[in-house]
């Protein structure tokens, strides 16, 4: 199937890493369309039940990429979510895995439930995203980027400009 001739990136990462604030400036500098999956989500009440563990609703993940797969075709989009191995192969030209120290998370999740703190821990312990990332996109698409101070966010922020930017170019 043909990927979206328009660019498109998917940004991913544990909670509180820094995603939406990428995202949407990217997004700003670039032209692109910034979508956040949580509020997608919570827009069209596409959820599949209540996990009572986490105290939140279940996303519905086949309604998401419906709900997306118009968008997506059309390209030009960022999409902002936890994980990225629930969308289509082909919707993606490049995909962004967003790292952070464990220290960083720890405090930055304090205020939420120790359930999720321990889980996004052991989470980025164990690279469960970006291992989940490269099975399910092409290892050359798939890049890594710390993002620990707010000097990394900017730097962040250049790189993907100055990506998409080039991509766009070549593209054209």
């Amino acid at each position: 199937e043909m990927r979206p001739n328009r660019l498109c990136c998917c940004v991913s990462g544990t909670p509180g890493v820094g995603k939406t604030t990428l995202g949407k400036e990217v997004a700003q500098r670039t032209g692109l369309k910034y979508v956040n999956i949580g509020e997608l989500a919570e827009e069209g009440q596409l959820y599949d039940g209540f996990d009572e563990e986490y105290n939140c609703p279940v996303l519905d993940e086949d309604r998401v990429v419906d709900e997306l797969e118009e968008q997506m075709c059309e390209g030009g989009v960022i999409v902002d979510y936890h994980g990225c191995d629930l969308f289509p192969e082909r919707w993606f030209h490049i995909v962004f895995v967003l790292r952070t120290d464990n220290t960083q998370l720890y405090t930055r999740l304090e205020t939420g439930e120790t359930v999720k703190l321990q889980d996004n821990v052991q989470c980025e312990i164990f690279q469960t995203i970006l291992e989940e990332a490269l099975e399910a996109y092409q290892e050359e698409i798939v890049h890594q980027l710390p993002s620990n101070t707010p000097e990394d966010l900017e730097q962040n922020t250049e790189q993907m400009v100055q990506w998409a930017e080039q991509w766009i170019k070549e593209h054209n």
